[in-house]
């Protein structure tokens, strides 16, 4: 059996929130939805807006999902609690984009909203982003996303069949921490292998507080990775992680040609939404850079 959830949203568009780089478990359908699996909730997540609505205004966003009568979920008034909690929707996005734009005042921004304005921080499991983004160094985003679904079918908690597809919960900590990297050799994830086995290990010693203190700590954890395990698995939306597409619009928009200039700017500029600034600009120079 399944259940749908239906939210009034504003600010909202599903391709900019899945394609933005913040997660890795969800997969564009031909009829614009998403599937895929949160915290052991596999589900649909589909958009309907009324003709003519601008490309992320909002609508009605509807979750389809199991109800707990299939092992799945915990039912439909626990579901709603948690699918508006892992949409950020008690935020007002649309206030954060004016103040971002008033802040900024050079016409980088207003242009970056313009072009992305549906996206939306995630609130994510905290362990869940620690593995993805620990993945991610180095790779390429079809390939993160692969490696994440080998390594959860292969020792992952089973979370039930979803639109015909058995769907795996990203292996735990325990369950990682008692592997060895040579067991890890048929997910191909290389010398991230390691990195996983060591910061399980890590955690399971010292418990998931070391994460929300310094991630930086972790084995492998540099301090791209740590900023976005911040912003997208703990929600810390002053975080702004650097990469090579904020790297470019840092400097060719900003003229800042500094890692560190880049942070302080950040944190000057965009102060405690400096996250969801980074989304916006990361989206609009990697699907449009040509127009920058």
């Amino acid at each position: 059996m399944s259940f749908d959830l239906r939210f009034e949203v504003k600010d909202t568009c599903l391709e900019h929130i899945f394609e933005c780089g913040q997660c890795f478990r969800w997969d564009r359908n031909e009829d614009g939805s998403y599937s895929g699996i949160a915290a052991s909730r596999p589900a649909n997540i589909r958009l309907e807006q009324a003709p003519g609505a601008a490309p992320f205004s909002g609508g009605t966003l509807i979750v389809t999902g199991a109800d707990g009568e299939d092992g799945i979920g915990d039912g439909p008034e626990e579901e709603r609690d948690f699918w508006y909690d892992y949409f950020d929707l008690g935020r007002d996005y649309g206030k954060i984009k004016k103040e971002l734009i008033g802040r900024d005042g050079s016409g980088v921004m207003e242009k970056a909203v313009a072009y992305g304005g549906g996206i939306r921080i995630l609130r994510q499991d905290p362990w869940e982003m620690t593995v993805s983004f620990i993945i991610s160094q180095n790779n390429n985003i079809p390939r993160i996303k692969k490696n994440i679904r080998d390594l959860s079918r292969a020792f992952g908690e089973p979370a039930g069949e979803f639109e015909g597809e058995m769907r795996y919960a990203v292996p735990s900590s325990a369950v990682l921490a008692g592997l060895e990297e040579g067991d890890l050799a048929d997910i191909r994830l290389g010398y991230r292998a390691r990195y996983l086995v060591e910061t399980a290990r890590c955690i399971e010693e010292n418990g998931m507080g070391m994460v929300y203190e310094d991630p930086s700590c972790l084995c492998g954890v540099g301090p791209k990775v740590a900023s976005c395990i911040r912003l997208f698995g703990l929600h810390q939306l002053d975080s702004f992680p650097i990469d090579v597409w904020v790297k470019r619009v840092m400097s060719e928009l900003y003229g800042l040609d500094k890692p560190a200039e880049m942070a302080a700017f950040a944190r000057d500029t965009f102060g405690e939404y400096g996250g969801i600034a980074q989304q916006y600009l990361f989206y609009y120079m990697r699907e449009n850079s040509r127009d920058l």
